[in-house]
């Protein structure tokens, strides 16, 4: 695949837009971890780390894009570039599943969970989960198979990974994930509409019933909700490339790769800035953070504005101090 300015151009776009979103989601999550100690936010926390070093990573790609055929990038240092991209989609990928094992756990085993869930096990998953992460993006600098046996630059992911990693990845990960992602949410929607009936009885018996108050949304569909999203975008994002990938594999003679990298391949890395999205309009707790966010952010301007307007004496001292040098400029040549 050949240089293009243009795609360079978009790529760097996408990837600021990660880092910000990603960056500003990671910083509030933060704070709410810092506020509530919500052991369940690490996991948040972790999605925004893993989809900001995506974008850190990819941005490594744009200088090849718009960089002069005569500077090619070396094999090595392509491929070391697209196993850290291939780790940090694994990381972000993989902690959408462990988000949706843990609101699903938390639904099915309410009391069990919260008696094991606690900071050490949180910070044992993610820990693996990166290891994990990293040991599948790094796997073709082993294995010869999941190698190109020529490489033409500019730095791709098809430069130097042959097509087989994908379809081993496919096989053996996305689309079994896909499957328990599908089991997970219509389990959690069993038991959320199990919750939601036995709610409207006990309403409807006189139980909780109090003076005409407004109908509310279980928790239990809230969380479904959110999953549900989340496995929505992920696997809009990832699936076409992905299955063109393994027709690719199939068919030999078929040349996709400059629609897999051009565009199927954009299409999966725009999962990682809708991954902020989704948790800033959908989760009620990271928006009011944002807004303490933004009014933070207001009120420091404003301090710093009014410090500048103090020190420079505002409208009167101005005016004063532009008559004092008017009496000067005239008084020396009295002298």
């Amino acid at each position: 695949m050949e240089s293009s300015f243009p795609f360079g151009v978009i790529l760097a776009v996408l990837a600021s837009l990660i880092i910000v979103a990603n960056a500003l989601v990671a910083m509030a999550v933060l704070w709410l971890i810092h506020k509530n100690d919500g052991v369940g936010l690490c996991f948040t926390l972790n999605l925004a780390v893993a989809d900001t070093l995506f974008g850190v990573a990819i941005s490594g790609l744009i200088t090849d894009q718009l960089s002069s055929p005569a500077q090619p990038t070396q094999k090595t240092l392509c491929s070391l570039r697209m196993a850290f991209v291939t780790s940090s989609a694994t990381a972000s990928v993989l902690t959408v599943m462990l988000i949706a094992f843990d609101r699903y756990l938390a639904i099915k085993q309410p009391l069990r969970y919260f008696q094991h869930m606690n900071g050490l096990v949180a910070g044992a998953s993610i820990a693996g989960l990166w290891m994990v992460s990293y040991l599948i993006g790094f796997l073709p600098l082993g294995v010869r198979e999941f190698q190109q046996t020529t490489y033409k630059a500019p730095c791709s992911f098809f430069a130097v990974f042959h097509p087989r990693f994908v379809l081993v990845l496919s096989c053996a990960g996305f689309f079994p994930a896909l499957l328990l992602f599908v089991f997970f949410y219509c389990d959690m929607l069993k038991i959320a509409s199990m919750h939601s009936q036995q709610i409207r009885k006990m309403e409807h018996a006189g139980a909780m019933a109090r003076a005409h108050r407004p109908p509310q949304t279980p928790s239990d569909f809230k969380a479904a909700r959110t999953v549900a999203v989340l496995i929505g975008s992920f696997t809009l994002s990832w699936t076409p490339f992905l299955i063109t990938s393994m027709v690719q594999v199939a068919c030999q003679e078929c040349h996709l790769y400059l629609v897999l990298e051009r565009y199927l391949w954009l299409i999966g890395v725009g999962n990682s800035l809708l991954n902020p999205l989704i948790y800033a309009c959908w989760q009620k707790e990271v928006r009011q953070q944002f807004s303490q966010m933004a009014l933070g952010v207001k009120k420091g301007l404003t301090a710093f504005l009014l410090l500048l307007w103090a020190r420079n004496g505002g409208p009167e001292g101005s005016r004063e101090s532009s008559h004092h040098v008017t009496t000067i400029s005239y008084s020396e040549p009295d002298g």
